[in-house]
C-alpha cells in the first residue's frame, strides 16, 4: 500500500503539491520547526509518525523539511515518498560524532560519500556500489560553509545502524570486528560517524534525484581518548545555515 484514502503517501502523509523541489532533512522531528524559521511563510503541512513536514519559500522558491527520524530504513521511507510528491534535490542536516583527530566539536563536516556500515542500502544496491553525494550539492554546501565562515571539512563519513555499537564497541559480542573495522576507517581518513547518509545517497542514486549531507560535529570520541580539547556542542544552527544558503545557491 503506497497511498492513503486521500491520496497522501502512507508513511509521511503528503500529497502531490505539499512540498517544493528542494528539501532538507533532519533527522529529528523538533528540528524541523528551527529549520522551518528560516523560511518565508512556513506552514506545517504534515505530522505522521515521525515525519513532520513545513513547507515555505526562500527568495520566491518554495522549500521543504521533513523529519527522518533515525537510521536508515524511516530515511529511505522518507526519501522515497518525498520523491514521488515533488522533491528533487535534498539536503540531509543532522549531527555527527567526529573521528579523525582534526574534527572537533562545533566544526561543520560536509559529506562526499559514506561508508556502508548500514543495512538499509543493501536492498538496493550491490555492496561494491559506491554512497556518493551529489557533486552539484556538496560544491553548494562547500561554498556555503566557506561563505559564512564556518570550520568545515569536506570528505566521507562513516553510517552504521547501531549508535551503542559505535560508543561501546568493546562490550558487543563482536566486539573484535566492530573495533578492527573503526580503526581501518579511522586509518583511511575517514572524518566522522553518522547514521543516515549511506542510504541517503543510494536510494538518491537509485531514483535519480540529488542528495548531500552537512553536519555539526557534536563531539570527537578520538580527540577525548587522547586527551585532546573535546569540545561538546549541541546547537546544530552552523549546519542549518550552511544548507539554507546552500539552496540558496543551488537555485542560483
Amino acid at each position: 500500500m503506497h497511498y492513503t484514502d486521500d491520496g497522501r503517501q502512507y508513511h509521511i502523509g503528503l500529497k502531490e503539491g505539499d512540498v517544493g523541489e528542494y528539501v532538507i532533512l533532519p533527522g529529528d522531528p523538533k528540528r524541523c520547526e528551527k529549520i522551518a524559521s528560516f523560511f518565508d511563510k512556513p506552514v506545517k503541512v504534515a505530522d505522521r509518525r515521525e515525519f513532520i513536514t513545513y513547507t515555505g519559500y526562500l527568495d520566491g522558491i518554495k522549500v521543504s523539511v521533513t523529519s527522518t527520524g533515525i537510521g536508515g530504513p524511516s530515511a529511505a521511507i522518507a526519501l522515497e515518498e518525498l520523491v514521488k510528491v515533488g522533491g528533487k534535490t535534498f539536503i540531509r542536516v543532522g549531527t555527527c560524532g567526529g573521528m579523525d583527530i582534526n574534527v572537533k566539536g562545533g566544526d561543520v563536516v560536509v559529506a562526499t560519500g559514506a561508508i556502508r556500515a548500514e543495512g538499509t542500502s543493501k536492498e538496493y544496491a550491490p555492496i561494491e556500489f559506491p554512497a556518493v553525494a551529489n557533486l552539484d550539492v556538496v560544491n553548494a554546501l562547500v561554498e556555503s560553509a566557506k561563505k559564512l565562515g564556518y570550520n568545515y571539512h569536506a570528505g566521507v563519513v562513516q553510517c552504521k545502524d547501531s549508535f551503542y555499537g559505535q560508543h561501546s564497541p568493546e562490550i558487543m559480542p563482536v566486539s573484535a570486528e566492530l573495533l578492527n573495522k573503526w580503526e581501518a576507517w579511522k586509518r583511511l581518513g575517514c572524518l566522522a560517524s553518522e547514521m543516515e547518509s549511506a542510504a541517503l545517497f543510494v536510494v538518491g542514486s537509485y531514483l535519480k534525484v540529488k542528495v548531500g549531507s552537512v553536519f555539526l560535529v557534536v563531539a570527537n570520541q578520538e580527540r577525548e581518548a587522547k586527551s585532546l580539547e573535546n569540545p561538546v556542542v549541541h546547537d546544530t544552527e552552523s549546519a542549518i545555515k550552511t544548507a539554507i544558503e546552500a539552496i540558496k545557491i543551488l537555485k542560483g
